[in-house]
């Protein structure tokens, strides 16, 4: 076979309808999701117990939480890197069943800082699987339609939380060491494995490591199922010429087309992490150290989980309609209102309905956000400069969790609502400001692929 220049990959891509491909890889994806947001709360859930059998105190519930987020921002970087050298498919596969296994870990846990050590490892894998995930999407479906399809993703994934919560509420109960089943549950993950031998390489990362007939076989057999389901596809438009590239690595930080989305996504994560976390993470603990029953309060936490699913899905219905920057805006400046009123009132069904509203405009923020990043970037530094905003973000709560200690001890219960309500209203305002639009990128995309042309007054996101 004749040494293939360039595959053409990103525009290739963008012409094709959504195929069976296409809703075989999200469901993957939403397997790995589920179990990802399966896991990643099972600590705050089974901390108040753990406090209890261990003699534990919130100091102590705050360090492993802290060094939790050390781990995420260290796997998601990892994974960056390792996208970039490994491809998207074998990375995935790679973090998703290292978090597995060392959610498996956390059922032996002896004491508070054993479990601590095990919850950073798994920490790692989550957020590096997360990273990995948001780009491979990014990179495989047509960039009008990738939005919606991310958040699908995600309203499956996401009902990993609720589900756990109602299995945690139902089984912590029962016995002193029933709470190690809620870990065990989370490493179900693993069953990945079934399903990521029918997934396929990136054709654009191929591309961009110059192994064209690779990329060519991969988009060739994807083309066919397309056109098997579909009839003919339209010609995709030729390749633009590019200027000189900037070798992947950390080097691309010298580069303000690269640096600059960095920054700004490092913000939206960073205030994204701290004001989600700081709520979900502690709202269980906060409640109880309240004097609401431990069994209230999880059963409280679970019912307002419930709106995750809803808020994803409310971020697929306008994630591709609108103009995603600004849906990001209203959902922030929602959320800090929402959360406030939470911290204010003690009456069980309004902690339920606002707990309900974090939930559901957070998930669907997250959703946003997913689709989001990876378009501020060429695929040559998507992976690295998604990882390193969201791992920044991730870090960023290593002393989230110490500042919401310091501020329920020093202040108050409702003071520490008050600072989460803060972290996402500064959020919304520096996208605001800052944050470039991408809709009109996405709506040429649309309308080329309709035409089976791109106007080539548009430089092309792949």
């Amino acid at each position: 076979m004749q040494h293939i220049r360039t595959t053409n990959a990103a525009n290739r891509l963008d012409r094709l309808p959504i195929t069976k491909f296409h809703k075989r890889t999200i469901l993957a994806v939403a397997f790995a999701y589920f179990f990802e947001f399966a896991d990643i709360n099972t600590f705050a859930i089974t901390a108040p117990v753990v406090r209890e059998q261990w003699g534990s105190d919130v100091n102590h519930v705050a360090y492993v939480t802290s060094l939790s987020f050390v781990g995420m921002f260290v796997g998601a970087v990892v994974a960056g890197g390792l996208a970039d050298r490994l491809g998207r498919k074998q990375t995935l596969t790679v973090t998703t069943l290292w978090f597995t296994v060392w959610s498996f870990a956390c059922v032996f846990a002896w004491d508070i800082w054993s479990l601590g050590v095990f919850r950073v490892l798994t920490s790692a894998g989550l957020s590096a699987m997360t990273v990995v995930a948001v780009v491979y999407i990014s990179e495989l479906f047509p960039s009008a339609k990738r939005g919606k399809f991310q958040a699908y993703a995600i309203v499956i994934g996401i009902c990993g939380t609720p589900v756990t919560n109602l299995i945690a509420s139902a089984v912590v109960p029962m016995s002193d060491w029933s709470w190690r089943l809620v870990y065990l549950w989370g490493s179900l993950g693993a069953l990945f494995l079934f399903l990521v031998r029918r997934l396929e390489e990136s054709p654009q990362w191929l591309e961009s490591r110059g192994r064209h007939e690779e990329a060519e076989a991969t988009l060739s057999r994807i083309e066919a199922r397309a056109t098997a389901e579909h009839g003919p596809l339209p010609e995709p438009q030729r390749p633009k010429p590019k200027g000189p590239s900037v070798k992947p690595g950390l080097g691309m930080l010298k580069d303000k087309k690269f640096l600059y989305p960095t920054l700004l996504l490092s913000v939206l994560w960073i205030t994204q992490t701290i004001g989600f976390f700081g709520y979900s993470s502690w709202a269980p603990t906060l409640l109880a150290a309240e004097g609401v029953s431990v069994e209230d309060s999880i059963f409280y936490v679970a019912l307002t989980t419930v709106g995750a699913p809803l808020g994803s899905f409310l971020a697929a219905m306008v994630t591709d309609r609108f103009e995603r920057k600004w849906c990001l805006v209203v959902f922030g400046l929602v959320i800090a209102a929402s959360g406030l009123l939470y911290g204010l009132t003690f009456t069980p069904v309004l902690i339920v309905v606002f707990g309900f509203l974090v939930n559901l405009f957070e998930r669907g923020y997250t959703a946003l956000a997913y689709a989001y990043a990876p378009e501020l970037y060429g695929t040559e530094g998507r992976s690295l400069g998604t990882s390193i905003a969201y791992g920044l973000g991730r870090l960023s709560n290593a002393v989230g969790p110490l500042m919401i200690a310091g501020v329920y001890n020093g202040i108050g219960y409702q003071a520490v609502f008050m600072v989460i309500a803060g972290t996402w209203t500064l959020g919304a305002l520096v996208l605001a400001v800052f944050g470039p639009a991408t809709r009109r990128r996405r709506l040429a995309a649309e309308a080329a692929a309709a035409a089976g042309t791109r106007p080539t007054s548009v430089t092309a996101t792949p």
